[in-house]
């Protein structure tokens, strides 16, 4: 499978050695401040949250070391050098593997599109010797006490697992992230909607990588929701809160595509193989860090649609545009686009169980592009999501996934006259490897395994 966005001409030059120098963690001031250089060039990563002495605690020690071992990959992708030294910073256990896979498999698609070969990587950590003291294991669980913290990003998806664990437990926080002082429409105000606290993060990368084209930085996609995962357990930790509940479903797993016969996937971060590696290094770690699991782990795309259709109170304030988060305000768009690869595949996952009449005022509101599915100009898009071309490096549904919607959405009254989906169902119905009825059944319910322990588990609705 090839992408048109596949990088033609010589690779770039890449830089000789990428080093951590180290973090602080202010507790009066409740300031994590992360230290890199690149070839002498410095930058530096902060993270505010609210201060108290609970960031002297061992479990928000190592959160915070968690969180300066991941976001040192925003830096390090400027140039890419073959070499890592982590200086001081000793890896221990299963941390040298899995820093490795976080940095080759997170960044896949930024090497895909910038031309490297990332597989030279060397990461040099500091001797035993010079380490602090272990971190003491966690102890055994007990009765969970249920206190869910669920990074929130106001999209169907974490709309979902917040409904879900409002069936669970009467103490959910929700946890955003952002640039300090900086609000996002599309976060608050389906927040506002749950009715939920928030717990904040402000989260300021140094000003050199938005100066990125003018610097000569290479640019690319990073494992961000890795790094956000770090800083909601830091969070976590803070707040007293035993867990961590994310919301990626099982198509986050599969690859948007194969080069050379390795897997470049935009959602690594958001997958059951990245999921699997950070428990284990957060079970591993002292007393006091939260559990991290993904309320939707082994659930489809569809399953989610048809859940976020039941909830009506949201349907006019969620946002899963691209153009609701540019970091730029000036640029960042307070309705639906309805152009990006995002917006086409929202229309088509809730197609089959909101009507047509209800999409319409979602995607109109405010000013709003209107829906996609009435847009003969978005063909290509909408093709490409059911696998009759490049699949987007975006955050969306498998491509059997996308096939169930259109077969089931065309099959709707209301519907019989949208042009354009009743010409993509005929397509996909044709083609010899169409979803039968009794798959498309089967992604309606729970597929594969997750993590999720029985006390917070969604079940069979």
């Amino acid at each position: 499978m090839t992408s048109p966005d596949a990088f033609e001409g010589a690779a770039p030059v890449r830089g000789r050695v990428f080093r951590y120098e180290g973090f602080t963690a202010d507790a009066k001031r409740g300031l994590l401040t992360c230290r890199y250089s690149l070839d002498g060039r410095e930058f530096a990563e902060r993270v505010s949250l609210a201060p108290g002495p609970a960031w002297n605690s061992p479990a928000a020690r190592a959160a915070a070391r968690l969180v300066y071992l991941l976001a040192g990959v925003s830096y390090y992708k400027t140039a890419a050098p073959p070499v890592i030294d982590l200086g001081d910073t000793v890896l221990t256990g299963r941390e040298p593997g899995f820093l490795r896979e976080f940095y080759l498999s997170g960044l896949g698609e930024y090497a895909y599109r910038n031309g490297l070969d990332l597989s030279d990587l060397t990461i040099n950590s500091a001797p035993a010797g010079l380490a602090s003291a272990s971190p003491s294991p966690a102890s055994e669980p007990g009765a969970p006490s249920l206190r869910p913290l669920v990074p929130f990003g106001g999209g169907i998806d974490s709309i979902v697992t917040v409904e879900g664990m409002r069936k669970r437990s009467g103490d959910i926080a929700l946890f955003v992230v952002s640039r300090p002082g900086d609000r996002f429409a599309a976060i608050e105000r389906p927040g506002a909607v749950s009715g939920l606290p928030v717990i904040r993060a402000g989260r300021e990368i140094d000003p050199q990588l938005l100066r990125s084209a003018e610097l000569g930085f290479l640019n690319g996609h990073v494992p961000v929701t890795g790094i956000i995962s770090a800083i909601a357990v830091l969070a976590a930790a803070l707040n007293g809160r035993d867990a961590v509940v994310m919301s990626n479903e099982w198509s986050a797993s599969v690859p948007t595509l194969e080069r050379g016969g390795q897997q470049v996937n935009h959602q690594w971060s958001k997958s059951a193989a990245f999921e699997e590696s950070f428990r284990a290094l957060l079970q591993a770690g002292p007393a006091g860090l939260p559990d991290y699991f993904s309320a939707l782990r082994d659930r489809t795309e569809l399953w989610v649609g048809e859940r976020f259709a039941q909830l009506t109170q949201y349907h006019q304030t969620f946002r899963s545009c691209n153009r609701a988060f540019h970091i730029a305000t000036g640029r960042r768009l307070d309705h639906w686009c309805g152009q990006c690869d995002k917006c086409c595949f929202i229309d088509l996952i809730l197609a089959p169980f909101m009507s047509a009449e209800q999409l319409h005022a979602v995607f109109e509101a405010d000013g709003g592009g209107g829906e996609p599915l009435d847009n003969p100009e978005l063909r290509a898009k909408f093709r490409a999501l059911l696998g009759s071309g490049s699949k987007p490096f975006e955050c969306v549904g498998e491509v059997n996934e996308c096939r169930a919607a259109v077969v089931l959405a065309a099959g709707r009254a209301d519907r019989a006259d949208t042009a354009l989906l009743q010409e993509l169902a005929a397509e996909v119905t044709g083609r010899p490897d169409a979803p039968a009825d009794d798959e498309i059944e089967a992604m309606r319910h729970p597929v594969g395994t997750s993590f999720v322990p029985a006390a917070y588990s969604l079940g069979e609705t």
